[in-house]
């Protein structure tokens, strides 16, 4: 697998790890552990739920991942790739029915426009 293929799924894991953690933290008793005065049994109840664990999870392989992007590309080229995160998190905001304005859009555009200029560097 190619250096780039392996940050793509780097960041792919960091997407999904971002809707495991939002799913776990919209669960009924999640939003009650974080509504009380914090504890370590609040943070347990957090920490226990299937889909923060799984969230928690998910970064850690995308980090571990990362690594070995780091190991071959300079830190310059290989973190303007990160930025193709917001993308994927838009588009799959977007199959889950989340509303994208005309300038989250555009922002998005843009992040896309440098890293395409970081890549052809």
């Amino acid at each position: 697998m190619n250096t780039f293929a392996i940050a793509l799924l780097s960041i792919v894991l960091s997407v999904t790890a971002q809707f495991s953690l939002k799913a776990g933290m919209s669960q009924p008793g999640v939003q009650a552990a974080m509504a009380q005065p914090f504890s370590l049994g609040s943070l347990i109840s957090v920490i226990a739920n299937k889909y923060v664990l799984g969230g928690f999870v998910l970064y850690g392989l995308g980090a571990v991942i990362w690594l070995g992007v780091l190991s071959k590309w300079d830190v310059s080229k290989a973190y303007p790739l990160v930025g193709l995160g917001f993308v994927f998190t838009v588009l799959a905001g977007l199959m889950v029915g989340e509303q994208v304005s005309p300038l989250r859009a555009g922002g998005v555009a843009l992040i896309c426009a440098g890293v395409f200029v970081v890549a052809r560097s």
